[in-house]
């Protein structure tokens, strides 16, 4: 019975997967349709973040799909149509935003944290090393007689109960 359950949950998950959007819109040319496939690829879907406008089944990605249709038939070129995309749904909506001053942070952050980790790392090992290494010193002849007199007294080592 357990198997069961797990196959229709596992059938019920895959079958999600195999749905793609399809789209049935007409081109004049292949060059067209290979522009609306090209453009859909490199666009980024608003709602997914993580699909391209031609792999995304969400209601934004295919209202997205069919404005490119649409300016396509327009007679409008790919930079036009991106700079449309951009001026709605900003830099986010392409997978390579330009490098701007607005979008130093997307380039330039990952790297900044990665140094910042690194040197973050670096300051905790050379501490625990000058802590291992003023550890590993050995005692003075003061510290050593300090210690002696510290054991006579209590007549036992530290933590022994007698």
């Amino acid at each position: 019975m357990k198997r069961l359950i797990a196959a229709v949950v596992l059938g019920a998950g895959l079958h999600g997967q195999g749905l793609a959007a399809i789209d049935t819109h007409e081109f004049a040319d292949d060059g067209q349709r290979q522009r609306y496939r090209d453009l859909a690829a490199v666009l980024r879907c608003p709602k997914c973040q993580n699909q391209n406008i031609a792999e995304s089944n969400s209601p934004i990605a295919n209202d997205l799909r069919g404005e490119i249709h649409r300016m396509l038939g327009e007679g409008r070129s790919d930079d036009q149509i991106i700079d449309f995309m951009v001026s709605r749904y900003g830099d986010f909506v392409l997978y390579d935003p330009p490098l701007a001053t607005r979008t130093a942070l997307l380039w330039f952050g990952p790297v900044a944290l990665l140094l910042a980790g690194g040197t973050a790392l670096a300051a905790i090992v050379a501490r625990r090393r000058r802590a291992s290494a003023a550890a590993a010193l050995p005692l003075s002849d003061t510290e050593r007689r300090r210690l002696a007199s510290l054991l006579d007294a209590s007549g036992s080592p530290p933590g022994q109960d007698s």
